[in-house]
């Protein structure tokens, strides 16, 4: 399957190819459409490509797993950030789609916000540690005030990341994005010293907890006799050596999709590992997560249409 070519609104090439969900699998577009990219665009030019949901699985897959695999090392990493998500990790209440959002996600909050902002940090932290610069963008609602965006330039600064700039894309297209990805350009230059988090030779466990006392902050893991069977049959078939894909919320650096912020004290219960040989990794199945994403039974494509007069998609939003 080669990857396919799209186009944004304002005519910016596009290569979709792969990016399953990175909560149960790697969360990241493909090697060969990174390659075409870089390709594409020459030695000046520059190719962003995308790693799902929170940086603590879909940055980390990406680098140990993905970067492993292609050779190709990041120059930068552009951490999306917003109010209401650090509200949220701040203590808020939670959010249902479908139902009115909370009041709290619409009106100035710095305290909630501030707490909140401990997330994120922990996000630059982790990016940090594999040696590339970072960059903040703050990706502003039109119910963000002035003050709360200062919070989150202001935590993310003094965290360590190279900047941290306000966008409007989704509703200023390219120009709104403009002085995050002159940001971006900026920090490519900056001093790098990429670097793996494992070595894998190492052991499957050993591997396993590096991940969640490096990247999640756990104090280490819990393996039910399942997976320590699931652990000895492997590398007795030789597949020790694979990268760790876990297989874990997304909705917190624990395995408990509640504990918001940035979470310790806690340990990660592995109850399985499977094998992905032909991919060329293990998963590892972190308390109840399952490995089927949760879809309607009547997809949603049924509702899109296209209005050839008016050339407007109808049903997207």
């Amino acid at each position: 399957v080669h990857p396919t070519l799209m186009q944004t609104m304002e005519g910016t090439p596009v290569l979709v190819h792969a990016g399953p969900f990175a909560n149960i699998a790697v969360g990241n577009s493909s090697v060969m459409a990174d390659k075409i990219g870089l390709k594409l665009v020459g030695k000046d030019g520059f190719v962003v490509t995308e790693a799902g949901f929170g940086a603590d699985i879909g940055m980390e897959k990406f680098f140990n797993m993905k970067c492993r695999t292609s050779g190709l090392q990041p120059s930068a990493v552009c951490l999306v950030a917003t109010v209401r998500a650090l509200k949220m990790h701040g203590g808020g209440p939670s959010v249902t789609p479908g139902k009115p959002l909370d009041a709290v996600y619409k009106t100035e909050g710095i305290e909630l916000l501030s707490r909140g902002c401990d997330n994120m940090v922990r996000h630059i932290e982790n990016a940090q540690r594999f040696g590339v610069p970072v960059v903040v963008g703050i990706n502003r609602f039109v119910t963000d005030t002035d003050a709360e965006i200062d919070t989150i330039r202001e935590a993310a600064l003094k965290a360590g990341a190279f900047d941290a700039v306000v966008a409007s894309h989704w509703s200023d297209g390219g120009a709104g994005a403009k002085a995050l990805a002159e940001a971006v350009v900026k920090a490519t230059d900056a001093p790098a010293d990429f670097k793996l988090l494992y070595d894998v030779s190492a052991p499957i466990e050993d591997k396993i907890e590096t991940i969640v006392k490096e990247i999640y902050r756990g104090d280490g893991i819990e393996i039910s006799e399942k997976a320590a069977a699931d652990i000895a049959r492997y590398k007795a078939q030789g597949f020790n050596d694979l990268p760790i894909c876990m297989a874990k919320t997304h909705l917190s650096f624990s395995a408990d999709p509640t504990a918001k912020g940035a979470p310790t004290g806690f340990k990660i219960p592995i109850r399985e590992v499977r094998a992905s040989v032909g991919a060329g990794f293990l998963y590892p199945l972190c308390g109840t997560m399952t490995t089927m994403p949760g879809l309607p039974t009547r997809p949603c494509f049924y509702d899109l249409d296209y209005d050839v007069d008016s050339e407007k998609v109808i049903g997207l939003f």
